[in-house]
């Protein structure tokens, strides 16, 4: 029996782009599906407000609210190590949650699972942990429809690079973080929220993604729904019709927009969410460009025995690839 033509698609790799892509030609595909990213005209000063620490051992957490635009705080956690300060400043990390209706509660360790609470694994590793709420998760209500209307969005992904941009600018305002080494990181909401970041922000030094994504074709058989709602990227139905082969960008983009920067993908190989196979394609296709740079060494995925999780062999792998980068 012939194959579809779907199963054909489905089969076929990602096309390797080509070495040393444009990274600006490629955030333009992005933000055909994403909308513009805003200029430095909606900055606003940080106006960071914290509460006062807890004590925890071998670090404090504490709540931050800071200012990303007029009219709109974000609420997350500040993890320091108790061996950073202004006179040895420690690296930090951005960490960004799944989707879990505690929000940024999980990666700091109050959530049920372990295997999420990536910012207390790395505090005690010496990070400065930054973990702030995804709009309308955990404390931060948003009304991206009312956004949409203003004009000031035209996806709940870009605004979440907004914000997650402000929050590198907060990182590097405080006096106990390196500036200069930040990384991010996130499980499955929190992963590719930690791509499409750092494809925008080359702030970020080291970016790691645990179940955060797949090529367009091979996410549930081509059907993009998931990806449309207000949280994420309504363009991808009102404009490209849910069709992969219509949306403008893929993952190969992102990835390649990372060169020469450490990225790690951890691809469960029995993940119901994103198929591993597409995550092998995407990796693949990207490798060229991290040739080019001749950082081929940058660029790697681990493909753990497990479901859409992130397990502790996977989570030992990604802390040791981030102390490689940011422990130099």
């Amino acid at each position: 029996m012939r194959p579809t033509l779907l199963a054909v698609a489905l089969a076929a790799p990602l096309c390797a782009a080509d070495a040393k892509p444009d990274r600006a030609a490629l955030l333009k595909k992005m933000e055909l599906a994403m909308g513009p990213l805003p200029g430095p005209e909606r900055k606003v000063p940080l106006d960071a407000k914290f509460d006062e620490p807890t004590k925890h051992d071998g670090y404090t957490r504490r709540k931050v609210t800071f200012a990303v635009e007029k009219g709109d705080r974000v609420p997350a956690w500040l993890l320091v190590p108790e061996s950073a300060s202004a006179k040895a400043k420690a690296p930090a990390m951005l960490c960004l949650h799944q989707t879990i209706t505690i929000g940024r509660d999980e990666p700091v360790g109050l959530g049920k699972q372990d295997s999420k609470a990536q910012a207390l694994h790395l505090v005690k590793r010496g990070y400065v942990c930054l973990v702030p709420d995804y709009p309308s998760f955990g404390e931060y209500p948003y009304d991206f429809q009312a956004a949409f209307k203003r004009g000031d969005y035209q996806s709940g992904t870009m605004k979440a690079i907004w914000n997650n941009m402000r929050a590198v600018d907060l990182l590097q305002s405080l006096p106990e973080v390196d500036g200069e080494r930040i990384g991010v990181i996130g499980h499955s909401l929190g992963g590719h929220n930690s791509m499409f970041t750092a494809a925008f922000d080359t702030r970020l030094k080291v970016i790691v993604s645990s179940c955060g994504f797949c090529s367009f074709a091979k996410y549930y058989g081509g059907n993009l729904k998931g990806w449309t709602s207000d949280r994420y990227m309504p363009r991808i139905a009102s404009e490209y019709n849910n069709d992969p082969k219509k949306v403008p960008f893929d993952f190969t983009d992102v990835v390649q927009s990372f060169a020469p920067r450490a990225f790690l993908a951890v691809a469960p190989e029995k993940d119901s969410n994103f198929e591993v196979s597409g995550v092998r394609d995407v990796m693949e296709a990207s490798r060229a460009a991290y040739k080019a740079h001749g950082a081929e060494a940058n660029l790697k995925a681990v493909y753990p025995d497990a479901g859409h999780d992130f397990p502790a062999d996977a989570r030992k792998t990604a802390y040791e690839f981030i102390d490689a980068q940011l422990k130099k």
